[in-house]
């Protein structure tokens, strides 16, 4: 069934860039590209009354909460603050029940999940968010690898862009390709990106351990493009391979093999964005051998491919790393 009306919730602290995601896909007149339009309308605590957003400039909504009820979809954006207005809350609750499709934007999520509709459900919201999601609503299933989740007549997004994939897939959803890409055109965005939050998310710096085992780790570190085995790591380290495996499991929560990977990973990563290297040096630089392996490791961990990752991310171009070696 096609999207016909649309409401976007808004209250205090509300964060202009979602909410003008959530604008920018549906409340803007595209007829003259034969996309049809919205019915479209910003509810708040009393229509008239300036919100204050989270840049210190207001907004005002003309319309109520009342005006939730009953649409096709309840939108909402990112809410700076966790206060929220009890009956917002009951407006969301009954939007839902009554058939309205959710959907969340960022921390958005959180007053989903204030007004019951997170319980049981698989949802994302923004990576540096998703712990707390996660606690504050327990039987939530939260995704914190996702752009946006579709459970039905609920779609939660990740943070700030993210959006953008959530809406324009829900109208992709509702009313096919042809207006969702003429959408996308217009907003210059791709349609549907590839990938999730993972290839966002900065890798922390290992944990090394123990003190006594932290030099094992650090020589690991210095020596990511020689083979290794748990054989070789736990003789290195003058213990059996059953204890050394223990004792790794114990020090880094991972495997002496998942870790390897995963620095092996992290590494690539860093050349991939700060360096013109090809693939296959950077395979042999951080220990993956051939570009096959590196690729297979890469998006298994980060969600895309080394390629698409280092047009995203680069920080270094080849006529930049040329022009500064000139």
């Amino acid at each position: 069934m096609a999207i016909s009306t649309v409401s976007a919730l808004v209250l205090d602290d509300v964060a202009m860039f979602e909410f003008g995601v959530i604008c920018e896909v549906f409340g803007i007149d595209r007829s003259a590209d034969r996309v049809p339009n919205f019915d479209f309308k910003v509810c708040g605590p009393e229509p008239g009354r300036p919100l204050r957003t989270s840049v210190r400039a207001t907004l005002t909504p003309d319309h109520g909460f009342a005006d939730l009820i009953g649409a096709d979809l309840v939108a909402i954006p990112a809410i700076g603050s966790d206060d929220y207005d009890p009956a917002a809350l009951d407006a969301v609750r009954r939007a839902a029940a009554s058939g309205s499709t959710i959907l969340t934007v960022c921390s958005g999520a959180f007053v989903a999940g204030a007004a019951g509709l997170l319980d049981g459900r698989p949802c994302t919201t923004h990576w540096m968010h998703a712990d707390e999601l996660a606690r504050r609503f327990p039987t939530a299933k939260v995704d914190r690898n996702v752009l946006f989740v579709d459970d039905g007549n609920l779609i939660t997004s990740a943070g700030t862009a993210a959006g953008i994939d959530a809406c324009l897939h829900l109208v992709r959803r509702e009313m096919g390709s042809e207006v969702t890409n003429t959408i996308a055109r217009r907003m210059v965005v791709p349609p549907q990106r590839d990938g999730g939050q993972r290839q966002y998310i900065e890798q922390p710096i290992p944990a090394r351990g123990s003190d006594r085992f932290a030099p094992h780790l650090d020589w690991i570190l210095a020596n990511l493009d020689k083979p290794h085995s748990v054989t070789s790591l736990a003789r290195r380290a003058h213990m059996s391979s059953r204890t050394f495996a223990r004792r790794f499991v114990e020090e880094t929560g991972r495997t002496p093999m998942q870790w390897v990977t995963d620095q092996r990973v992290l590494f690539a990563r860093r050349l991939l964005e700060g360096t013109t290297l090809d693939i296959d040096r950077i395979a042999e630089r951080s220990g993956f051998g051939t570009a096959t392996l590196l690729r297979h490791h890469f998006r298994r961990v980060v969600g895309v491919t080394p390629s698409d990752y280092r047009r995203r991310f680069a920080a270094v171009t080849a006529e930049a790393e040329c022009a500064e070696s000139a």
